[in-house]
């Protein structure tokens, strides 16, 4: 019996060690100012490790295939963009352990992505609408470092359409970004 409640009180001891080492770590609200597509964001905690983020700009995108016509060389839209994306983080635990940073939501995700663009500003292709949209996951990473310099990196494909009823699937699509947590 004594051998019994030995084992017990070593069982529950290491059972409350495990609890404290697991830091549970929970996202945090971000402003952003990004410069390589300018745009205001702002990523707002949903969830222990959810965010949704939304971003306004001004920026340079490709044309879609089955939504632009013309052009030659290498084809540009820059026009005002909204982009939201709700954020799953999957490991925050594993980069503590590490030793590294989590600041402003630092780490992995797997991402649902919403992207709208309005109408041209300048581009060097014909576009069947005015208005664009594209939706889809993807993977990808974020990192904040010490000078509040943050990067972005996303990848998936997305599925894209407009206003007059034409739409298709991209396979890949990705996103890189550059700038500064607030």
């Amino acid at each position: 019996m004594k051998k019994l409640l030995i084992l017990g009180l070593l069982l529950l001891f290491s059972i409350v060690t495990k609890a404290q080492e697991n830091i549970v770590y929970k996202t945090q609200k971000v402003w952003r100012v990004n410069f390589l597509n300018p745009a205001i964001e702002f990523e707002m905690p949903t969830g222990t490790n959810f965010t949704v983020s939304a971003a306004i700009g001004v920026g340079y995108g490709g044309g879609y295939p089955d939504l632009t016509s013309g052009g030659s060389g290498i084809i540009y839209i820059i026009s005002p963009f909204l982009d939201l994306q709700q954020k799953w983080f999957y490991n925050f635990n594993k980069r503590i352990a590490e030793g590294k940073t989590v600041a402003n939501n630092s780490g992995n995700f797997i991402s649902a992505r919403f992207i709208t663009r309005g109408k041209s500003i300048v581009e060097n292709v014909i576009r069947t609408s005015d208005y664009d949209f594209a939706v889809g996951p993807t993977w990808g990473f974020q990192r904040s470092y010490k000078n509040n310099l943050h990067l972005l990196f996303d990848i998936g494909p997305q599925y894209y359409f407009d206003t007059e009823g034409n739409a298709n699937l991209f396979p890949i699509v990705f996103q890189i970004n550059l700038g500064f947590d607030l």
